[in-house]
């Protein structure tokens, strides 16, 4: 057996069998070790199923290249992997079903995934089996359907070996340790004895510059070994097989063709044939999770007993749908272990805290996404990125707040989850509240409904404080929801008079030290500050494209505040540790503290904060205090408001008069007090996440997550006033070099009286789609329909004309100047 190679990869199920494969197609010396043999774990009891359907750009790649990729795996290995091109039937029993279905199908327009919908007539009459008298249509997919795992993971292996790839079974990784240039992974042989896999005394050390972690069920045992935190739980999935359908038999005998996947979301389940029969997959409630310590050894390719009254619903749902299938009896029933995460997504990416450590676990569609996450992470660690953003995916997401209880509650939650209506809107209930602010009782007392991000409870927006609490769950909608007037109040209320967000989930870092300056200077391509001054700059990639987005404030000469999202805290923070580390021996020593939960943050905007503010500071000149003169535009000062020290930096997200109000958290609602009580006389309004996403985007500003990500440059995001070319900075050769491939622009769309785009949806000019919507909304300030995404660069000019598809409609989109609202920021520079 080798003892060094470029990369290993752990575990030889569907996902590690497909990242050695393409990690040896690229050309890297990889090796992959299996404590077992190959799809002993999940993979063997998978039903093989490759739905394409899935609300995220990204993920919809990746589905995408698995299932073109598994069509050519025999032409290239000479092993039939297995796949039944039999399509996809998702069927709808309501309206808001459809409308799901009408979102998701302009995602995959963009994608290039083709689709069908169909009556409840034509589903009828091309599969006469299928009750149809209650649905409301259904959407079909030709081209996916479902294949075999093992032979799939069999076929990829070989094709792995083919490229130079070395395959061990029966090795069990024990340990690791980090040199400080390769990984050394100690090693175990395992043996059988009495039916278990047993160690055996036989060692050894193999040393590789990379380690993929694809352990699936074990990944709880893969955290402890690497000292982290990995919120990859498995839930118990049952599935049924039944006896042959005796209508079904009949049905195929005529020359029928098999039928498609069949998924009936409203009754959570999927169903398909199987020799005959059918095999029935429910997403029941209350399905626990296991082995929230780590899987024992002695579990192998096994099975948990059934627990058929857990199922009971979903299996009479189906004999309603196929009522061939009442009289079939039961042949086969599986209840086996799916890895979970908190979001359902897998973690695929880099490992928090570590080197040269990559995560591919919690897939709890490992077979749907096996091929397309094996061609993406090695792109990843082979080109420096993947052609696609993979930060939905980063293992960096959570933070080490995160823990088992969480984890294995929210797991359970995703699972259920699987089937429900995906609102855009939506906010689960599980494990919450958990991070709040101090304020938190306080807002929620003046009627806020909240979201979560990154564990934190934050305002989507304010309802009236006595709706009933489902109000917010009953609220939620793919068109105007109940909640959309009130985020219109509070919008109109930032644009007339004055609102206050509380932005406390923002991340938050000292940079400091002897090497800070220079540091940053060359970790981000913007100039950086005067001391007292603020930046909005950004940290690029390897290939040029934005990694993270900062605002930068100077405290003083090599001591720096960073202000970054609060939904990507710790993946900010461990590409800024790291990148400082690596940076010490040119720059000298850097400092990075987290300081995200030592100050809350208020963030007060509207024509009448400064009035708001005048009533509060205590100051020797307090006439003068908050002008352009004393408190200029993009500078930070730091005041006192009534009895509480704050950093103020002069900042409006909202594009109005305003300031961020960075204070102790200890003091928060002292602050909060005081502020609401100053503001009563000038129409001051709590204002939430929602309505803050829409003034943004009248002002085409940026947001990370959505137009900004590590799939387009600043330069191709329109951000050439925060790039600095006179200066070197890391990304900037690959930026120039990747040139403009597309723009992005702001839209103004005269859309449907009843919806606003979500930023999911695609831009035509004709056939095929121009590109995609990043983010969407509505304009208080032009009373319509707002939106901002990508498209080719002679298309992002102002009054180009587009169409955008909403619910299945194309409706007029015209590009607009950046800032269509106070496009010269007078009311962002308005003096006393």
């Amino acid at each position: 057996m080798k003892t060094h190679v470029k990369a290993l990869v752990v575990g030889g199920g569907a996902v590690g069998t497909s990242i050695v494969y393409h990690l040896a197609r690229a050309g890297w010396d990889t090796m992959l070790l299996e404590r077992d043999e190959l799809t002993s774990g999940s993979t063997w009891h998978a039903a093989g199923l490759l739905p394409y359907f899935n609300m995220s750009y990204a993920t919809t790649h990746i589905h995408d290249y698995s299932i073109k990729f598994y069509k050519g795996l025999e032409e290239e290995t000479g092993l039939n992997p297995g796949f039944y091109v039999v399509g996809n039937l998702r069927m709808a029993q309501t309206q808001a079903r459809m409308d799901e279905y009408m979102l998701y199908a302009t995602t995959a327009e963009t994608v290039g995934v083709p689709y069908e919908w169909l009556s409840p007539d034509e589903i009828k009459a091309r599969w006469p089996l299928v009750r149809t008298d209650d649905l409301k249509g259904a959407i079909y997919h030709p081209t996916d359907g479902y294949i075999n795992p093992a032979d799939v993971t069999q076929a990829m292996a070989k094709g792995a070996r083919q490229f130079g790839a070395t395959i061990e079974r029966k090795w069990q990784v024990d340990g690791y340790e980090w040199t400080g240039s390769e990984w050394k992974v100690t090693v175990t042989k395992m043996a059988e004895k009495g039916g278990n896999l047993v160690p055996t005394e036989e060692q050894t050390i193999i040393t590789a510059e990379h380690v993929v972690t694809a352990t699936g069920n074990h990944a709880q045992r893969t955290a402890r070994l690497l000292g982290i935190k990995i919120p990859a739980i498995p839930v118990e999935h049952q599935y049924i097989v039944t006896e042959p359908d005796p209508a079904l038999v009949a049905w195929r005998k005529e020359g029928n063709a098999e039928h498609p996947v069949l998924r009936d979301a409203d009754a959570k389940w999927y169903v398909r044939e199987e020799r005959g029969g059918w095999i029935l997959g429910p997403y029941e409630r209350n399905a626990p999770a296991r082995f929230e310590y780590g899987c024992p050894d002695s579990f192998r390719a096994d099975l948990f007993p059934l627990d058929l009254e857990r199922i009971e619903e979903e299996y009479m749902s189906m004999i309603h749908r196929l009522p061939s299938s009442e009289e079939v009896g039961l042949k086969d029933d599986y209840n086996g272990p799916i890895c979970y995460t908190p979001d359902g997504n897998p973690l695929l990416g880099p490992a928090p805290g570590l080197r040269n450590i990559w995560l591919a676990e919690g897939f709890s569609f490992g077979i749907t996404a096996a091929g397309g996450a094996g061609k993406y992470l090695a792109d990843l660690m082979v080109e420096g990125e993947a052609e696609i953003d993979m930060g939905s995916l980063d293992p960096r997401r959570y933070g080490p707040w995160m823990t088992t209880e969480y984890a294995a509650r929210k797991n359970e939650e995703a699972y259920e989850h699987v089937y429900i209506l995906h609102h855009p809107d939506e906010e689960r209930p599980a494990c919450r509240p958990l991070r709040t602010a101090p304020c938190y009782d306080r807002m929620k007392a003046l009627g806020a409904q909240f979201g979560q991000v990154n564990g934190w409870e934050r305002p989507n927006y304010f309802a009236p404080h006595d709706v009933a609490p489902d109000f917010d769950h009953d609220a939620r909608s793919f068109r105007r929801g109940g909640w959309w007037q009130y985020a219109v109040d509070e919008a109109n209320a930032i644009r007339g008079a004055a609102g206050v967000i509380d932005a406390t989930a923002f991340a938050k870092h000292i940079v400091k030290g002897p090497g800070a300056t220079a540091f940053l200077d060359w970790f981000t391509c913007n100039r950086l500050p005067k001391v007292g001054r603020v930046n909005l700059t950004y940290a690029l990639t390897t290939v040029g494209t934005v990694r993270t987005e900062y605002t930068i404030v100077r405290l003083a000469e090599n001591v720096y505040y960073l202000v970054s999202a609060g939904a990507w805290h710790a993946y900010d923070e461990d590409f800024l540790i790291k990148a400082a580390e690596d940076k010490t021996a040119e720059f000298g020593p850097v400092i990075v503290e987290d300081v995200t939960t030592k100050f809350g943050v208020f963030a007060l905007a509207g024509p009448n904060s400064r009035d708001i503010l005048n009533a509060m500071i205590r100051d020797p000149e307090p006439a003068t205090a908050l002008s352009n003169k004393r408190f200029p535009w993009l500078s930070a000062r730091q005041i006192e408001l009534g009895m509480v020290p704050v950093t103020a930096l002069r900042v409006a997200y909202t594009g109005e008069l305003g300031w961020e109000l960075h204070h102790p958290m200890e003091m928060q609602n002292h602050l909060f007090d005081r502020l609401m009580a100053a503001g009563e006389a000038h129409g001051l309004k709590p204002v939430g996440a929602r309505a803050q996403n829409w003034l943004r985007q009248e002002k085409s500003y940026r947001a990370f997550g959505t137009e900004l990500g590590r799939d387009a440059t600043p330069l191709e995001a329109g951000l050439d006033r925060f790039v600095d070319l006179s200066k070197a900075f890391h990304g900037k050769a690959a930026m120039d070099a990747t040139g403009i491939r597309f723009k992005c622009a702001t839209f103004l769309i005269d859309g449907p009286t009843d919806a606003d785009p979500w930023g999911r949806e695609a831009l035509y000019a004709g056939e095929p789609p121009v590109g995609r919507l990043t983010s969407g909304g509505y304009s208080v300030a032009f009373g319509k329909s707002i939106g901002m995404g990508y498209v080719m660069p002679d298309m992002a000019v102002p009054g180009t004309r587009l169409e955008v598809k909403l619910f299945d409609q194309r409706w007029p989109a015209e590009v607009v100047e950046d800032s269509p609202h106070d496009p010269t920021n007078a009311r962002i520079r308005v003096d006393v």
